[in-house]
């Protein structure tokens, strides 16, 4: 797989409004599936699925710990693009 087709896997990965969301908050403080769906409200399924898409994406990974699993944004690209979608608007 060439840069381009891994950039755009990651691209496609991010594009939904929830993955980007779990992406921020990721980014934010690591937390475990629980902790996402408290803060998102949605169902635990939803959650584990988009996780799954992050994951195979290689955008986020799972620790154990204990009982959980908690999960971090380990591709550095994704925390830039994260960076520059958070930038204040200057000129508009």
């Amino acid at each position: 797989m060439n840069k381009y087709e891994k950039a755009s896997e990651i691209l496609k990965a991010l594009a939904h409004p929830v993955r980007l969301q779990i992406v921020i908050g990721l980014i934010e403080n690591e937390c475990n599936v629980t902790q996402i769906q408290e803060k998102l409200g949605l169902p635990q399924s939803t959650i584990s699925q988009h996780l799954k898409i992050l994951k195979n994406s290689k955008i986020i990974k799972g620790r154990k710990e204990i009982t959980t699993i908690c999960y971090k944004v380990i591709n550095k690209s994704v925390k830039e693009i994260i960076n520059i979608l958070n930038k204040p608007k200057t000129g508009e």
